[in-house]
């Protein structure tokens, strides 16, 4: 007998109503952007703490979201590869975080386990994750993301890097060790910044290193990467 249990999906209307006012306040936000993505990739090589501290301060009131179809998409992710523990290196105002925990509640449980760096948003984030009902299944640790994911259990299922951009390969390769076979790896904003990821997508491209990988020309551009060992 077909099962008749419906899953609430996007379309549950606590996870609409916050999603619609994030999606509308993000349209509102745009004009920071610009000058946002810009000052927060004038930095090469690996930030000291000063750094970090500043990148942190010039990105707090910018909500810097996936657009709309990215985040259905990651919801698409979450549900077919069937993923219970789910990683974002980069909350924000957790826009992104919803649509993930959302999945993993659909999947039937599971966790997803945020990171941001900037103590406000990530407040801001807990709350709007909780107002969408999802606070069993999410959290967003605060701090350098190098520090806070060290923890996460695995196995890992889905991995989104939305973060910095020229530390994507660092979250990734210090959570490597959690992938398994099928786990998928998604990077954003990587056709804003190419000249920032040429060691990361050398990583995700090459064969030696046990994945596929494929850029897709959705929102500022996606590497799309699936474990294949």
């Amino acid at each position: 007998m077909p099962n008749s249990v419906r899953t609430p999906g996007l379309h549950d209307p606590a996870v609409r109503k916050v999603l619609d006012r994030l999606f509308t306040e993000a349209v509102e936000d745009e004009t920071k952007t610009p000058s946002v993505a810009g000052a927060l990739t004038a930095w090469g090589g690996l930030p000291s703490e000063a750094e970090l501290t500043r990148i942190s301060r010039i990105a707090e009131d910018a909500l810097l979201p996936v657009p709309p179809e990215v985040g259905t998409l990651l919801y698409q992710l979450v549900r077919a590869t069937g993923a219970t523990t789910v990683v974002e290196y980069g909350t924000s105002y957790g826009i992104s975080t919803i649509h993930l925990a959302a999945a993993v509640r659909d999947n039937g449980g599971g966790k997803v386990i945020g990171s941001e760096l900037n103590e406000t948003k990530a407040e801001i984030a807990t709350a709007n994750i909780a107002e969408a009902g999802l606070a069993e299944y999410a959290e967003v640790r605060r701090g350098d993301a190098r520090e806070s994911l060290l923890s996460v259990p695995g196995p890992v299922g889905l991995l989104l890097l939305d973060g910095w951009t020229p530390l994507f390969l660092n979250v990734l390769e210090l959570l490597e060790p959690k992938l398994v076979t099928g786990s998928v790896v998604v990077a954003d904003d990587t056709a804003l910044f190419p000249e920032k990821l040429k060691d990361y997508f050398a990583h995700v491209r090459g064969e030696a290193n046990g994945y596929t990988s494929l850029p897709l020309p959705i929102g500022d551009g996606l590497e799309l990467s699936v474990r294949t060992r």
